[in-house]
């Protein structure tokens, strides 16, 4: 039971390191917010093509996080960043991943695609 207890205490002292350090390099906004201020950004989708070519914020590009590595030198830096995915977990990973190289504009929405209300737009086949 012990064991327990300190594996349950470890697991949340991490995820409130992670809001933490998410909240030094990033904004959290919500969905009325993302919508005011997407023309004038860089909107990110993290989710995989699959998911992307399935429904996608209207006017966002996809940078899967499994590439994201790879790509995210292609985001300018002197734009406002807006990441997104199915909930909010990929975009801290990869604003964390921006906030180590300098990036300083980024917004995470806040309830992730899966609540999204706004225009969407899907890939025909």
């Amino acid at each position: 039971m012990i064991i327990l207890i300190v594996l349950v205490a470890v697991w949340g002292a991490w995820q409130w390191s992670t809001v933490i350090r998410r909240n030094r390099v990033a904004k959290v906004i919500d969905e009325a917010t993302f919508q005011a201020g997407m023309r004038k950004a860089q909107v990110v989708d993290l989710r995989e093509k699959k998911e992307f070519d399935a429904g996608h914020i209207l006017g966002a590009r996809n940078i899967p996080y499994s590439t994201f590595k790879a790509y995210y030198k292609q985001l300018r830096d002197d734009l406002p960043i807006y990441l997104y995915d199915q909930s909010k977990a990929l975009s801290t990973r990869a604003a964390l991943i921006l906030g180590k190289d300098d990036y300083k504009e980024i917004y995470i929405l806040k309830s992730g695609y899966a609540r999204w209300q706004g225009k969407t737009k899907k890939t025909k086949y």
